[in-house]
């Protein structure tokens, strides 16, 4: 059915407050990144959602007003979560995608929030080293990775593009269902070096390789060695099924070739960030890579198994 000027503007409205959503969330998230690289998630003490017993902390650390931030800010995250969700149901039709989308967004946002809670009520922040905090991060990324997925599929199903359908897919279904697999084990593995990172840093290269090859090592610093060849499969892996399924030629070839951008950026970023002993700001800058190039699969994958 034809919609009418004013529904399309509608419609286009909301699809504009779905990207920026997905757009502040990413921000937020790398936010959340950086109160864990500089050690400040104790920053509120084991309270929550309190922030050492205090609604607005009186005379905080630096801490304290870094993880009080990404609190506040999350919060804000949250409401425009549920705002986008009544948006979804109140202009988009029965069985429009984009609901389904909103919907696995607030899904996604109270387990987001409730992980959150979790690694601050359980004290697994600051300085802990125990495997429950390997444990919690894993769930961390692979919760956050679906987030911005069902943010970014309501942001573009609002924007009028079509349902996913895997049926009759062939090779092109199993490489995007293969490759959000892999991604996500590549993000999880990411995230533990990267707390590998925070609690056993090196004074120099020579340092941190032989803490790398110590057999007495922590699990997570050993990841520390693992993941460089587990980026390199992986990106070898989405280059070479974008080739063979010629997808830089089909009707989302500007994603395909984003996408091919966006993982050669990430290869330059990871021997870097070894070589530099992973400062924080490139610790983030890693971190947006790994978020783009997650959304790119997604998108891509999402305009190409779509029901024709």
């Amino acid at each position: 059915m034809e919609l009418s000027t004013s529904e399309k503007g509608s419609h286009q409205r909301l699809a504009n407050f779905a990207w920026a959503t997905l757009a502040y969330n990413v921000a937020v998230v790398l936010w959340g990144a950086y109160v864990r690289a500089t050690g400040s998630g104790a920053g509120c003490g084991s309270h929550w959602p309190t922030c050492r017993g205090e609604v607005i902390p009186r005379e905080p650390t630096a801490a304290t007003l870094i993880e009080f931030t990404h609190r506040a800010t999350s919060g804000i995250a949250l409401l425009m979560v549920v705002w986008l969700l009544i948006r979804c149901l109140r202009e988009l039709p029965a069985g429009h995608p984009g609901r389904r989308g909103a919907v696995a967004s607030m899904f996604f946002m109270l387990t987001e929030a409730a992980v959150g809670a979790g690694l601050v009520l359980f004290e697994l922040v600051a300085e802990n080293k125990s495997m429950a905090r390997g444990m919690f991060m894993a769930v961390h990324l692979v919760n956050t990775f679906l987030l911005l997925a069902s943010m970014a599929l309501t942001a573009w199903w609002s924007s009028g593009r079509p349902a996913v359908s895997l049926r009759r897919q062939g090779p092109r279904g199993v490489f995007f269902i293969s490759a959000v697999m892999l991604l996500l084990v590549l993000g999880v593995s990411g995230a533990i070096t990267a707390l590998g990172d925070t609690l056993f840093p090196a004074g120099s290269l020579e340092e941190g390789l032989a803490m790398d090859l110590s057999a007495t090592a922590h699990l997570f610093v050993r990841l520390r060695l693992i993941h460089p060849f587990l980026a390199a499969g992986v990106g070898l892996y989405l280059v070479v099924g974008v080739a063979t399924l010629q997808l830089q030629r089909g009707e989302h070839r500007g994603l395909a070739r984003s996408l091919m951008v966006f993982l050669t950026l990430q290869m330059i970023a990871g021997p870097v960030n070894v070589l530099l002993l992973a400062p924080v700001w490139l610790q983030l800058v890693h971190l947006l890579l790994s978020d783009l190039l997650w959304l790119n699969v997604v998108l891509l994958g999402a305009g190409t198994l779509a029901r024709r």
